[in-house]
């Protein structure tokens, strides 16, 4: 339980560490989390000697035709959401989270073939709404929010299909970015235009730190995934957005009128909905159940 909190809670508060980047190019910091994770996820595999399995995956073309995308989607995901932070729209950036699980049921409705549930139903009705309703409020398409949900919907169904350990498939994922994330960041620095090695230690040592400040959480999610029930991982993910919710709103205080308070409301009476239909269909089903929650879950960016 404490190794799960401390992940989702670490994810959570990940907006304050991007506000300290937020004078910085959102292109530059995701290629230097790209670049760092991937040295340190490297360093991890190769201390629990599971770095030769890399490889091995790297040699599937099926899993590779699952890990590409999936690394293009992770990408556009951190840089829509380093975005979102940089120009203090952090409240929108936690909503895009909030409505994944709901894009996850509509992928399995899509994808899978599976039929909705009433329960399913409703909660897809109302996160519809939700949008509208935010539309209106914002005078224009909530692109952020629909934009990280939707990529890390995907993101997490192709990561379901590949079925690779959460560890080695980031590893596969930056390795597969590494190239172009480097190649933007000497770029950057030829010119004159780069923050890694020109804006003070203090940048430098931000921007390293994206490499442990991605893999760490990931090592303490690992940790909880195998020894916690599914169903309380399920409940637990949400943590997350609340987190972010309320760092935009109570912290960095953005602000919250009644249009957009109908609109996280109508979100969250969806995932209430999505929830107590789960735990009821673990209840009905027992183990087997216990998967219909756990579809949801994969580590947020």
């Amino acid at each position: 339980m404490l190794f799960g909190i401390a992940a989702y809670g670490l994810w959570g508060v990940f907006p304050l560490y991007l506000h300290l980047l937020d004078d910085i190019r959102p292109m530059e910091v995701v290629a230097n989390r790209i670049a760092w994770s991937l040295i340190v996820v490297a360093a991890i595999l190769f201390v629990t000697r599971r770095l030769g399995r890399i490889g091995a995956i790297m040699r599937d073309r099926r899993l590779l035709r699952l890990l590409a995308p999936a690394a293009v989607l992770i990408a556009v995901n951190w840089a829509v959401y380093i975005y979102a932070i940089s120009v203090d729209r952090v409240i929108e950036g936690a909503l895009g989270y909030f409505i994944t699980p709901l894009v996850s049921v509509a992928f399995g409705m899509a994808v899978f073939g599976e039929r909705l549930r009433r329960a399913q139903a409703v909660a897809l009705v109302l996160g519809t709404l939700a949008v509208v309703v935010l539309t209106v409020y914002y005078g224009g398409f909530p692109w952020i929010s629909v934009t990280l949900g939707l990529s890390f919907g995907t993101y997490g169904l192709l990561k379901k299909l590949a079925d690779v350990p959460t560890a080695e498939a980031l590893a596969v994922e930056t390795l597969l970015l590494f190239l172009p994330a480097v190649a933007l960041m000497a770029g950057l620095a030829w010119t004159g235009e780069g923050a890694l090695f020109s804006d003070g230690a203090g940048t430098t040592l931000l921007l390293v730190g994206a490499g442990p400040v991605t893999a760490v959480p990931l090592l303490l999610f690992g940790a909880s995934v195998t020894r916690v029930p599914l169903t309380t991982i399920g409940l637990m993910q949400y943590l997350t957005p609340v987190l972010q919710f309320l760092i935009g709103w109570l912290v960095l205080g953005e602000a919250m009128p009644a249009t957009r308070w109908i609109g996280f409301a109508l979100v969250w009476s969806a995932l209430a909905v999505l929830t107590w239909d789960a735990l009821r269909a673990v209840r009905r089903e027992g183990a087997a159940g216990e998967r219909v929650l756990a579809e949801e879950i994969v580590e947020p960016a």
